[in-house]
């Protein structure tokens, strides 16, 4: 078995005994409520990475994404009937729809003009979900009702857990193999030089709309299921503020790194827990590790220590 897969199977096996563990060090619903937040963070910066660390395509609206998930599970049983899962899979779905038909004109472009066409999407979705006031609730936002799965209606903190705990070893697996794949590999390419990839025969425009719209549906997965966890959205999910919180988490751990994306949405989903007396300053410190991560970690923590441990080794 080459050192690759070692690899890969020993972090899925580190992982699935940390999320079993997890039970036993959470002594109450605080800490069973930021386990779950950081859970489904992962989700999204899982599929952010695979778009911003993997393919090299950056994008400051995702928060739109989740929010559109959310109103989904808000909307569609509220106001058309839909059971809870299908609400879920059919805002997945359309979303992942949406995201298609907005990658194709947007990921022409680079650099900054993509940040901004994806800020600029953010926006456009937080707008429309503030304004519809008969449809969103507006600014006062909506309740959700329970995620109901096989009859039953999902309740309790530890039954939360281990869904999201579930649905993160899930995602790991899918993200790891899809990166040690072919296309994995295109991505890789894509990532080091457009041109030289397409020089190599990839389809570069085909595999960059690709990875947008699954990270875009993973976005859109963990947003129903928060929406259902908190029992509440509001038009602030799909905020710049939450979509910049979202690519620190990313830049903190470690870009094409998916226990990076692990690692920053548990270590930034606490922080505000540890910073409530600093509310007003919350931004401050995120803006912060932001740029000490880009000066002394460029790399992000998990890739940075991994690298020092490996010389150590040799």
């Amino acid at each position: 078995m080459s050192n690759q897969l070692l690899q890969r199977h020993g972090g899925l096996a580190l992982l699935a005994a940390i999320i079993a563990a997890g039970p036993l060090f959470l002594d109450n619903g605080f800490h069973y409520n930021v386990a779950i937040l950081a859970g489904l963070n992962a989700i999204v910066c899982i599929g952010l990475n695979l778009l911003i660390g993997h393919a090299g395509q950056i994008s400051l609206g995702h928060a739109g994404f989740f929010a559109l998930g959310a109103y989904a599970s808000a909307i569609l049983p509220e106001r058309f009937g839909f059971h809870p899962l299908g609400a879920l899979l059919t805002g997945a779905l359309l979303v992942g729809l949406l995201a298609f038909a907005i990658a194709r004109p947007i990921l022409r472009l680079r650099g900054h003009y993509l940040a901004m066409a994806t800020l600029g999407m953010g926006i456009i979705v937080s707008i429309v979900l503030d304004q519809k006031v008969d449809l969103t609730g507006g600014p006062d936002g909506m309740v959700v009702g329970d995620l109901t799965l096989f009859g039953q209606a999902l309740r309790g903190n530890l039954a939360w857990y281990w869904l999201v705990g579930a649905l993160l070893f899930v995602t790991t697996w899918m993200a790891l193999n899809l990166v040690h794949s072919p296309v994995g590999r295109a991505l890789k390419a894509v990532h080091g030089s457009e041109l030289a990839a397409a020089a190599m025969g990839v389809d570069v425009f085909h595999y960059k709309v690709l990875v947008f719209v699954l990270s875009a549906v993973l976005a859109a997965i963990a947003g129903s299921l928060f929406a259902h966890y908190n029992g509440f959205v509001t038009p602030d999910e799909a905020s710049f503020i939450h979509s910049i919180q979202l690519v620190t988490m990313v830049v903190l751990g470690g870009m094409a790194s998916i226990a990076g994306s692990i690692v920053g949405a548990v270590a930034l989903t606490l922080l505000p827990q540890l910073l409530a007396d600093f509310h007003d300053y919350e931004m401050i410190v995120f803006g912060a590790i932001l740029m000490g991560t880009m000066i002394l970690l460029p790399t992000g923590v998990v890739p940075t220590l991994a690298a020092r441990i490996r010389e150590r080794l040799a």
